[in-house]
């Protein structure tokens, strides 16, 4: 089955594969160089990887306008439902796997640690921040999330990861060295960048990057703008 993974701006990646759609992280509206805004994007299944507000920001407009089920850790799931009406979530914690609820195909999250901090934008407990392994038919996509390098990222790599989605803007996620060092453990086919360039503090040379992946693992660097489609 064909997946297409679209970047649509710092961390929030719209995955498609038959007639489904599944989105990470959206943060569209106050985004500065998302290509869309929240009302342009329908979703059957939201992933939600932490609390804080430039990965949660339009979940709730998305999900009550298209009837779309969150997936997150439990705290935010119950988090959405209590205080924005969220109909369809399902919380569950690191380690889990949990099959998406999309119709004529095979697919499922498993959450992965992630070293990072979690709160919501009221200030409410968000969990603990976490990343995913999505399983789509013979197809694996690991999605870090925001994260640090950490040493357990070999063990992710040993389901045999197809792509890896990580995060390389530094200064509230790992940068580009730390990137590659984890390139190394998880040995997927093809990586991706993420979590970058949106503001000053995160801008990252993707062309250093990308040489240093290709000089230094096995994998292919592929590095996408913001509305830009990578088939898998």
């Amino acid at each position: 089955m064909e997946i297409q993974l679209t970047w649509l701006g710092h961390a929030t990646w719209k995955i498609e594969a038959g007639s489904h759609t599944i989105l990470l992280d959206p943060f569209l509206n106050d985004s500065p160089v998302a290509p869309v805004k929240a009302a342009e994007v329908d979703a059957d299944v939201i992933l939600v990887s932490h609390g804080h507000f430039d990965h949660v920001a339009d979940v709730a407009e998305i999900a009550n306008r298209c009837g779309a089920h969150v997936v997150a850790i439990y705290e935010i799931a119950q988090w959405f439902q209590t205080n924005h009406a969220v109909e369809s979530a399902t919380g569950m914690n690191v380690g889990g796997t949990f099959a998406l609820p999309l119709e004529g195909i095979d697919a499922s999250v498993k959450m992965t640690p992630a070293v990072h901090s979690s709160q919501l934008p009221d200030g409410s407990p968000g969990g603990v921040a976490a990343g995913f392994i999505l399983t789509i038919e013979d197809k694996k996509i690991y999605f870090a999330c925001d994260t640090a390098l950490f040493s357990d990222m070999q063990l992710i790599g040993r389901v045999g990861i197809d792509v890896a989605v990580l995060p390389i803007g530094d200064l509230f996620t790992m940068g580009i060295e730390d990137s590659v060092l984890a390139t190394g453990f998880i040995d997927p086919k093809q990586v991706l960048p993420t979590h970058y360039n949106t503001w000053p503090p995160i801008e990252a040379d993707t062309p250093k990057w990308s040489e240093r992946i290709k000089t230094e693992t096995s994998a292919d660097p592929v590095v996408l703008q913001p509305g830009e489609t990578h088939v898998i």
